[in-house]
């Protein structure tokens, strides 16, 4: 499919993250909404709490849920399964659609724009990016640390081995060789380039093979920052 950069985009990501256990239910519903597909894939969500850290439960499974759908169906599944799950409610999960705007670290280009706004967020509609790293695997942890000391309050790491019959997976219609790990960091607006400069320098994502940094704009966001 073309995507003309000049005119707005025609399709969408929507990405959920809940905790263990709810991807499925959450899929067979956005079936019957009208989405096409999807995929669940299997992370970890990182705690920063040093009491957590001390009895050794700083880490939570998580279950993270990819759709990809017009522009109009997406936001209208997005909203009826807020309905149905309520993530704006505490620890219910986090639930977004995102138009991808910068990408670094890929072969032919270290920077690209797609036209994003990079104003700052409304009084009356915060908004935010999600920040997508690809590294290899074990390095996952330093992203995060990265990230913290710019600002960024957590995150999400999803082992991005290959499983079945093939040899890699796909995100964003990228191949991710087998013995990687992505890192899915939402924010604020306002510390994205913070947190993007420090990840950037930090595990030296210009170099040939170091790794991948996706910034996507979130369009409608549910359960972001809830206390």
């Amino acid at each position: 499919m073309m995507n003309d950069n000049a005119g707005k985009t025609a399709f969408e990501l929507v990405a959920i993250i809940v905790d263990f256990g709810m991807g499925s239910k959450i899929m067979q519903k956005a079936r019957k909404l009208g989405m096409p597909g999807g995929t669940v894939c299997l992370g970890r969500g990182t705690v920063k709490n040093r009491i957590l850290d001390f009895i050794g439960l700083n880490e939570i499974r998580k279950e993270i849920i990819l759709m990809v759908a017009e522009e109009k169906t997406a936001e209208r599944v997005l909203t009826e399964l807020n309905n149905v799950f309520a993530f704006e409610k505490p620890n219910h999960g986090i639930a977004f659609t995102t138009a991808v705007c910068q990408i670094i670290g890929a072969r032919s280009s270290t920077h690209r724009d797609g036209g994003g706004s990079v104003q700052g967020k409304d009084v009356d509609n915060p908004m935010y990016d999600i920040i997508t790293v690809v590294v290899d695997k074990g390095k996952g942890e330093s992203v995060i640390d990265e990230a913290t000391k710019a600002g960024s309050t957590g995150g999400t790491i999803i082992n991005a081995r290959g499983s079945g019959i093939h040899e890699t997976s796909k995100v964003f219609n990228i191949d991710i060789e087998p013995e990687k790990e992505i890192v899915i960091i939402i924010t604020e607006k306002e510390k994205t380039e913070d947190i993007v400069n420090s990840v950037r320098h930090g595990l030296k994502i210009d170099e040939p093979g170091k790794g991948i940094i996706f910034v996507q704009e979130v369009k409608k966001a549910f359960g972001l920052y809830n206390g």
